[in-house]
């Protein structure tokens, strides 16, 4: 018995699970969000201490020592949340992290308000794929309406009959081939059959 089935050195290594793409959009969602509501709540403790330094004018700010997080979403909005989460395709992921942080940047809301404003990112977001699926529906059902027309209008198009190329001899034709053609206008040219 060799030492390399003892310690598997032998083995590939291990590559990362694959997961379902949804679980994976869950996941990734959900840690922007908490990263953003940690951001939030020290921007917040910022701001407290810069009113409690020029409300008293002494800062006591090397005393206070902060718990690592003490806000916390509820356990029935973090499952409201999650289920928004997995309406939203993975082509989407980036651009909700985008205007999320970018409606964040913009009205540095509270701890509280942070869950909010992520709930209107992921509505809109779903708004909009919804949008797009109804979309590319009426596409599909365009484009099959148009080749199916197409295909009958070809068919029409094969199936028509052109008057001026026709052997059949009709008796309009023997009555204009024994008159004289009126004479045209100067700027007009002369047109004959010539049989």
């Amino acid at each position: 018995m060799s030492l390399a089935s003892w310690f598997r050195w032998n083995e590939p290594p291990n590559r990362i699970s694959q997961r379902n793409p949804t679980e994976m959009v869950v996941e990734t969602l959900m840690m922007e969000l908490s990263w953003q509501t940690k951001q939030a709540e020290k921007q917040q403790r910022e701001r407290e201490n810069e009113y409690r330094k020029i409300k008293t004018g002494v800062d006591y700010g090397w005393l206070v020592s902060y718990p690592k997080q003490s806000y916390d979403i509820s356990p029935g909005e973090r499952l409201q949340l999650e289920d928004m989460c997995t309406k939203i395709h993975p082509s989407y992921c980036g651009p909700v992290i985008l205007r999320f942080r970018q409606l964040v940047a913009e009205y540095e809301p509270e701890v509280q308000e942070v869950s909010r404003l992520f709930r209107s990112v992921l509505q809109e977001a779903a708004e909009k794929i919804k949008e797009e699926e109804e979309a590319k529906k009426l596409a599909r059902q365009w484009n099959t309406k148009n080749k199916t027309s197409l295909s009958l209008t070809t068919f029409k198009s094969r199936s028509r009959i052109s008057p001026f190329i026709s052997d059949i001899k009709t008796i309009s034709e023997d009555v204009e081939r024994g008159t004289q053609p009126t004479k045209r206008v100067w700027s007009m040219p002369e047109f004959r059959n010539a049989k």
